[in-house]
Order: structure tokens, then C-alpha cells, then sequence
């Protein structure tokens, strides 16, 4: 082991008080044929970690800080603590200055001189522990941050890999690449520029795949993944490596370390150091007053300067040097205060040097995997401890080991970890749990399910810390008992109530999540909550309390409402997935959208509709036979209200004397059948909207027939039967398809399209069908959704393949092999007009890179048959003929017979 810096009071353990700065390193060693394992500074004292799990400090010991009666540079030994057997048990003792309670043992004493067990974590498995001044923490198995400060013990939950602390402020890594903060007494030691009470995210670091951290006084280092060192915080001893004095309040890349991958950082009080394993060299930047940088000198560096002395990274770079005895090979470096301390290993049996970069997950979470539930299902069974049990309930009620217990490991897609990005293995979570589902784990199983019930679901914040902690809510519908009806109420409806409650940011992250999910778990998220809608209807009557009910069947409805918005943006599944056809054998359709109504209304305060969940909110939940029933109770209810309203006017009228301004209850056309479609567009020109709404009668004139029904169905017949009259051009008919659209060519007014509109409404409206053959692309355009050539096809089949043959035809020479332009021919009454598809369409060629419009298509007819064309549309249907003579020969006998039909 080597030494340098500041020992005024012999904290580096040099063994001499005479020598106060050390200012390049020095060889010590304390104890003859036995390993350092460890070094912890703190500001004026030193503590070693032996190999074999004893304990040595020296320094000053005004707070009894040493753990024993000695104060000085020679290190003394702890008797009292067997650090192996601490180890194992994960207890945690603690001593020293404790006037703040910092100490965690629930007294203020202004010094323990003698280690004492802190009880409060005598149930905490404590993995890794890091002290500053007027602080402590400790990182324990499940992720459990505890801050020990002010007789408190605070339990932060994170998926953790690292934990640092210096005189003020703590710092911890998450598994992943987050770096989280808080407790800062300096304005700018964890890039923000204010004190945090809270972990808070330094969000300038979330792409730089963050693996370790180390705090100074007042600045912090990192060490990324690549190699590369951020530092930021307080500069004024050019501790932060910028060749500058300044302060940083963002992450900042110490660019004179750039090229070079370090593997080990470390921080002292003004001082900061790395260490670059191919070139073996240790490069120190910052205060140099008491010698703590080892460069020789006692004056401050602001750029990484060379630590005196020669240095290796692992005896291969020493291979073939005379002087290869000379060289320290560098195991793990320290530093702390003014100190620095770096462990070696001999040449004869040296290990290579530690990489921090490396992370020993095992160690720092607990991972939920094939190997742990093994281990966890042997513990439940043998029931010898019930610290055991507590520890694997404790696991798995922890949402931080769940979220840093699947990441995506494939081209550290976990890195990249962000709004949009999960940075999750979802098949591996499904994996396991298929595992789990077992026989032979059901101890286990039904641990995980208490644990999910009672701990883990409750506590999901709804302002998690970081997206990080968010992929718990992709983990759970993972589980399979979220799917069984009978774990509905305990599990499946908490889960939607949590996610509900998420704050707004964090609820379009998980919206930019599911937008990511492949389709096949989208579809059963739809299906899970769907299932819950109907097994919530199904026992309406006996399962629930009506407010239990009303609260549970909400939460299931809005989730699915949030998951159609998401499927309205990226088409994951069809939309008739969201369906839910028992509805109209489990719900008075009528009655819920009289209630729907009327909340509508404003009328929510009446006592039946205070609790009342309308499905009639949610109509994306509704099949074909719901929206008609639904429609038709619409309709029922508006004509309704016309014709109370006109009645009520009626009543006004007669009280006033002007009968003759009497208003019929009804919408009366009076047409003849000569002229059917003029009277049609008079008499509708004449009523008002509200008219409109009223039950519609038809009276022909001469004729004695009374509506009730027939006469209405008959016009309606009649008069759509004229308005898709050719003469009329409004309408062009498909045979192919057997659907109409809209003329290029009309010759009535436009007006008239409106009559149609009209005259559609009125027949839905009166429970009139009419046969009107539209396609899709009609309601596309209603919606103001854009149609696509999915569209065309079902339109025009023969066009639509056509322009999907072109898409897909794989060579370059589209102009050369088509020679087609923007123009198509349409006929109309026997004339073939050209039009342009696009401005001077006939002079711009169709080629590979522009919008493909036109195509030459084949058929799947055998090659006995001829091409055909369709001079109207620019097409060509082609039999796929085996050898291009046969083509050859059939398409000039083609030409030469393209008169009569004497082919036929």
C-alpha cells in the first residue's frame, strides 16, 4: 500500500508525526504478510480493512472516532468487531462524533468511543455504507437507501449500484445509469443550484451510461461506462479538471482525460483522481497544499497531472523491463480529505486492477432471477429464520428490485433509459413469471402475491423519481395471476387505480412506453382490463358495495380509454379489439345513456347519479349492436323533446289566441312521385333544424295512405333509387366492387350532395336502412381521418393492386419499364378525358424515388390467356407467362386483333 497528503494527525498512517505534508507517494505497511482490503478516509482520521476482516484506524480521535483509547499515526486495532461475521449478517456498528445523531444508534452523544450495533437495521441486510460529516449511509439489500441523520432513519427506494456521501452530500447510482442527489449544502455540487431534501435526477447524465460516483466537499465525479469522467460542483482549486478555476454547475467531460478509458475514480476534500489502465498511470488534478495530489509538489494542478512513481495496471505491461521491479502494481485506489491511499499487489502474484466500471450486481441489489427465487423457494420451505422469510418478503414488495431486475443487457440498451425508451427485457420478465407459475414454486408464489397485494401495489408513488422507476408498471400485467378474474379485486383494478393516479409527466411517459410495446401485449393489456369491465358487470348485484363498484369499474374503463388514445396514435391493434360484446346482454343500453344524458345536462347533483358510472362515456367499448341500440334510444329521446317542445308551443299558442300559429309534432313532407327529388329539396329547404329532429311523416299527394312506417321506407327508397340516376353524374359505380363514391363529373348543384346528406340522416334517424354501398373511406373522411390505399382497394381492386404492385417492384428502372406519367383517364358518358394527378402531371415521368400512382400490373391468369387493357385507367393486366417469347408472341397477337371480338 502506498500514501500521500496531509497527516497532521498521522491519518495517513505513515508512522512519523515529524512530517506533516506527504507529497508523493510513500510505501507503508502497518501490519507484515497481511493485505489491505480497504481504505476509508475521513476528514483527520483513516480506517483499513484487513484481508482476513480485522479492523485498524488511526488519526485524531477528539469524538472517539478511532473506536479505541489510541490517537496517532500508528494504526490500532478494533478487538471488539469481527468484521467477517458483520459481513455475513449484513449488522451495521457505528462510532464516534454523534452530537447530531449521525451515529443512527437513536442518542445524542457527542462521542461513542466504542462501537456500538445500530438496532434499528438490525433487520436491514446493509451491503455498502458511506459517511460524511454530519451524515451516514447505507445501502442494504432490496435497494433500501437509509439516511441517518437528526435520530432519523430514511428509507429511500431505488434500484441501486452505488452509494457516496462526502462532509454534506449524498450521491447514489441506480441500476441502470440515473444518478441521483440530495442533501446538498452547496449550491452546485450535483448540478442544480439550489439545496434538494430529495434524490433528485441529474438529468445532463441520463445518455452517458453512468456505472460510478464519487463526492468531494463541494464537487462530484463520474464515471461512465466508455470510460469517460464528468465532473461538476465547486472549482476554485481546478479540482474538476477543466484547466480552469470555475465553478460547474452541469456535468462537464474532463476533456484532457479524453482517448484514455479510466477505470477508477476517487474524490478527496479538494482533489479529485483517475486512473487509466492501459498506460498504468494515475493522473491527480485540484488542491495540492498538503500534498494530496503526489505529484511532488505542493501547489494546486487544474488539468490530470502524471501521481509521481512508476505504475502498472497488471504485470503484462512490465513484461521484458529491466526495471520491472520498480513498478506498483495498482489494485484499487482511495481517497478521502487531504489523503490518498492506493492498494498494490505484489509482481510475483498480482490481480489485475479493479475496474469500477464493472458492476458486481450481485452485491449492490437484489436481483429477481432464476438463481434467487431458487434460493428464496428453499428458504420459504425450510422456515429455519424468519429473518429469511422477512428478507424475500421485504424483495419482493420492492419495486426497485423488481425495475433493475430485467434490463435490456442487449447493446446496453438499458442505458438508454428514457421517456420514450423503457430499457427493458419484457420477454424475460415473462419467462420468469411462466416460471414462477410452477407447482413446485407455490410457496413462493403465494409470498408474491401477498407482497404485491399489500405492499407493492399501495406504495407506487404517483410522482415516481425517475422514468427508471416506472418499468414496474410494464413488469406487473406481466404476472399471470393479473389475468385471473379470481385476483381481479386484489390486484389487476389496484394496478389501473395506481397508474391513474400517476402525475402528468409520469402518465405520458408510460403513454410513450405502451406506444413501444410489441402489439401481442398491448392486446393483452386490452383484453386484461376488458375482461375485468365484464366480470365487474357480471357481479354488479354480489360481489361489491355499489361504491366499491363504481370506484373499481371507473378505474378499469379510464385505463382503457388511456390505452385506446394510445392506439389511435400507433394502430397497435384494430379497433374493433376494444370491443366488448357482452355489454348489450349485461347493461340496460337504453337506461345507462338516459343517465349518460343527463349528466350531460348538468343534472349529476340528483341523488341516482352521484355514484352512477355511465359505459356510455366510453363508447369505443361499444360493438355494432350497442352504437345501434344506443343510437336508436338517441334518436327516441330527441324526438321526444321536439315534440314536447312543439306541443308546449301548441299550448302557448291556443292561450294566446293565435292557433293558426300552431306547430305540428311531426316533420311532414308533402312530394309528388313525378317530381319526387325537387319536392324532396323544397319541402327539407323549408324546416329548421329542430324540425328536423321531430318523427317524420310522408304524404304523396292524392294518395290516402297513412304513415306508419311503410310510406316513409317507401320514399326513402324512391328517392335515393333517383338521386343515383346517371343522368344526375352525382355517384360513379364500381361493379368490381359493388361501391359507389363521388362523380369527377356532376351535373346537378352541390347542394344537392347536401339533400343526400340530409335525407341519409333522416332515414338513421327514423330507423330507416337505406342501401347506400359506400366504402370505409367515406366514414375515414368524416372522422378527418386521412384514407390510405387499403382504401382504393376495397374501392377499385384492379387499381389499387396495381399501384401496390408498383410500390413493391424492387428495380430502379420504373421510368424505363413503365413509361407512365402523373396523368390517369377517366370516361365519362363516352368521352375519355386525360387529367393531370398532379400540376403538368403529363410532363413528369413515374420513377423509382417520386409518389408511385400508376402501375402495370400482373394477374394471376394462366398464359393460354391474352393481356387485357384498361385504356381508361392506364393499366395493363399481364398473365404471368413462363419465358418472355411467349409474352412476346401473346402480346402482338393482342395488338393485332385490338378491334371487334373475334378473340373471344
Amino acid at each position: 500500500m502506498l500514501c500521500w497528503g496531509y497527516s497532521s494527525y498521522g491519518q495517513p498512517g505513515i508512522g512519523s508525526n515529524l512530517q506533516v505534508i506527504i507529497p508523493e507517494p510513500q510505501v507503508y505497511s502497518f501490519i507484515h504478510d497481511r493485505n489491505v482490503k480497504e481504505v476509508a478516509c475521513g476528514g483527520n482520521h483513516s480506517v483499513f480493512l484487513l484481508e482476513d476482516g480485522e479492523v485498524y484506524t488511526c488519526g485524531l480521535n477528539t469524538k472517539g472516532q478511532l473506536g479505541h483509547d489510541c490517537e496517532g499515526s500508528k494504526p490500532g486495532n478494533l478487538p471488539s468487531i469481527n468484521l467477517l461475521v458483520l459481513a455475513d449478517q449484513g449488522q451495521l456498528f457505528s462510532w464516534g462524533a454523534g452530537s447530531d445523531g449521525q451515529l443512527g444508534l437513536t442518542t445524542i452523544e457527542d462521542a461513542v468511543t466504542v462501537p456500538r450495533l445500530i438496532k434499528k437495521l438490525n433487520q436491514q441486510t446493509i451491503l455498502q455504507v458511506s459517511c460524511g460529516n454530519w451524515h451516514c449511509l447505507a445501502l442494504a439489500a432490496g435497494t433500501v437507501t437509509s439516511v441517518i441523520n437528526y435520530q432519523n432513519l430514511c428509507f429511500v427506494k431505488f434500484p441501486l449500484c452505488s452509494c457516496t456521501t462526502s462532509e454534506n452530500q449524498t450521491g447514489s447510482a441506480v441500476l441502470g445509469h440515473a444518478g441521483l442527489c440530495w442533501w446538498s449544502s452547496c449550491f452546485i455540487c450535483f448540478g442544480f443550484v439550489a439545496d434538494r431534501e430529495s434524490p433528485c435526477h441529474v438529468k445532463l447524465l441520463r445518455s452517458q451510461k453512468v456505472v460510478y460516483i464519487s463526492c468531494g466537499e463541494e464537487h462530484t465525479a463520474v464515471l461512465t461506462k466508455s470510460g469517460g469522467v464528468f465532473t461538476f460542483g465547486a472549482g476554485s482549486c481546478g479540482q474538476l479538471g477543466h484547466d480552469s478555476m470555475n465553478d460547474e454547475v452541469n456535468p462537464r467531460r474532463v476533456l484532457e482525460l479524453m482517448g484514455s478509458e479510466v477505470s477508477q475514480i476517487a474524490c478527496g476534500r479538494h482533489h479529485t483522481l483517475a486512473f487509466v489502465p492501459s498506460s498504468g498511470m494515475i493522473y491527480a488534478f485540484g488542491c495540492g497544499t498538503r500534498g494530496q495530489l503526489g505529484t511532488g509538489h505542493t501547489c494546486n494542478v487544474k488539468c490530470p497531472s502524471p501521481v509521481k512513481g512508476h505504475w502498472a495496471a497488471h504485470n503484462g505491461q512490465l513484461s521484458g523491463k529491466p526495471d520491472a521491479c520498480k513498478y506498483h502494481i495498482v489494485k484499487h485506489i482511495f481517497s478521502g480529505g487531504d489523503q490518498t491511499f492506493v492498494l498494490c499487489s505484489k509482481y510475483e502474484n498480482s490481480l489485475p486492477a479493479d475496474d469500477f466500471r464493472t458492476i458486481n450486481e450481485t452485491r449492490y441489489t437484489c436481483l429477481i432471477n432464476d438463481e434467487t427465487i431458487d434460493v428464496w423457494r428453499q428458504k420459504l420451505l425450510e422456515k429455519n429464520s424468519s429473518n429469511s422469510v422477512n428478507n424475500v418478503v421485504q424483495i419482493l414488495s420492492s419495486a426497485a428490485c423488481w425495475n433493475g431486475s430485467f434490463l435490456e443487457k442487449k447493446i446496453d440498451e438499458h442505458f438508454k433509459t428514457s421517456p420514450k425508451i423503457p430499457g427493458i427485457d419484457l420477454n424475460s420478465t415473462r419467462v420468469l413469471f411462466e416460471k414462477l407459475m410452477n407447482s413446485q414454486h407455490s410457496i413462493l408464489l403465494e409470498q408474491i402475491l401477498k407482497s404485491f397485494e399489500s405492499f407493492l401495489i399501495p406504495q407506487l408513488s404517483s410522482s415516481p423519481p425517475d422514468v427508471e422507476a416506472m418499468r414496474i408498471y410494464l413488469i406487473l400485467p406481466e404476472f399471470p395471476p393479473f389475468q385471473d378474474s379470481k385476483y381481479y379485486i386484489s390486484l389487476t383494478l389496484p394496478l389501473a387505480m395506481a397508474i391513474l393516479r400517476l402525475d402528468t409527466n409520469p402518465s405520458k411517459v408510460l403513454d410513450n412506453w405502451w406506444s413501444q410495446v410489441c402489439p401481442r401485449y398491448f392486446l393483452r393489456l386490452v383484453d386484461l382490463y376488458k375482461g375485468a369491465v365484464v366480470y365487474l358487470l357480471s357481479g354488479r348485484k354480489t360481489l361489491l358495495i355499489p361504491v366499491l363498484f363504481s370506484s373499481y369499474i371507473t378505474a378499469a374503463l379510464r385505463l382503457l380509454e388511456k390505452l385506446h388514445k394510445v392506439n389511435q396514435k400507433v394502430k397497435h391493434v384494430e379497433y374493433d379489439k376494444f370491443y366488448i360484446p357482452e355489454i348489450s346482454s349485461l347493461v340496460d343500453i337504453q337506461e345507462d345513456y338516459l343517465m349518460w344524458f343527463l349528466h350531460q345536462a348538468g343534472m349529476s347533483c340528483l341523488s341516482f347519479l352521484q355514484d352512477a358510472v355511465t359505459l356510455c362515456s366510453y363508447p369505443f367499448i361499444f360493438d355494432a349492436q350497442a352504437k345501434t341500440k344506443m343510437l336508436q334510444t338517441d334518436a327516441e329521446l330527441q324526438m321526444q323533446v321536439a315534440i314536447n317542445g312543439a306541443n308546449l308551443q301548441n299550448v302557448f299558442m291556443l292561450l294566446t289566441l293565435e292557433p293558426l300559429l300552431a306547430r305540428s309534432p311531426f316533420l311532414v313532407l308533402h312530394v309528388r312521385r313525378s317530381n319526387l327529388v325537387g319536392d324532396a329539396l323544397r319541402e327539407l329547404s323549408i324546416h329548421s333544424d329542430i324540425d328536423l329532429k321531430k318523427p317524420l311523416k310522408v304524404i304523396f299527394d292524392g294518395e290516402e295512405a297513412v304513415d306508419a312506417g311503410g310510406v316513409t321506407k317507401e320514399f326513402f327508397l324512391l328517392l335515393l333509387k333517383e338521386l343515383l340516376n346517371p343522368i344526375y353524374g352525382m355517384f360513379t359505380y364500381y361493379p368490381e366492387s359493388n361501391l359507389l363514391w363521388f362523380s369527377d363529373t356532376c351535373f346537378v348543384e352541390h347542394n344537392w350532395f347536401h339533400l343526400i346528406g340530409i335525407i341519409c340522416g333522416l332515414a338513421i334517424y327514423n330507423f330507416t336502412v337505406v342501401d347506400l354501398h359506400f366504402p370505409l373511406a367515406l366514414y375515414k373522411k368524416l372522422l378527418n381521418v386521412k384514407p390510405c390505399l387499403e382504401d382504393l382497394k376495397e374501392l377499385s381492386p384492379t387499381e389499387g393492386r396495381s399501384l401496390q404492385q408498383l410500390l413493391d417492384y424492387p428495380g430502379e428502372d420504373v421510368e424505363e419499364t413503365f413509361c407512365l406519367n402523373f396523368t390517369i383517364c377517366r370516361e365519362s358518358y363516352g368521352v375519355t378525358e386525360q387529367k393531370n394527378l398532379i400540376e403538368d402531371g403529363d410532363k413528369v415521368l413515374v420513377q423509382k424515388d417520386n409518389s408511385l400512382r400508376i402501375i402495370i400490373q400482373s394477374t394471376p391468369s394462366g398464359e393460354q390467356y391474352l393481356p387485357v387493357a384498361h385504356t381508361c385507367y392506364n393499366l395493363l393486366d399481364l398473365p404471368k407467362y413462363s419465358s418472355k417469347e411467349i409474352l412476346s408472341a401473346r402480346l402482338v397477337q393482342a395488338i393485332d386483333h385490338y378491334e371487334g371480338f373475334s378473340l373471344a
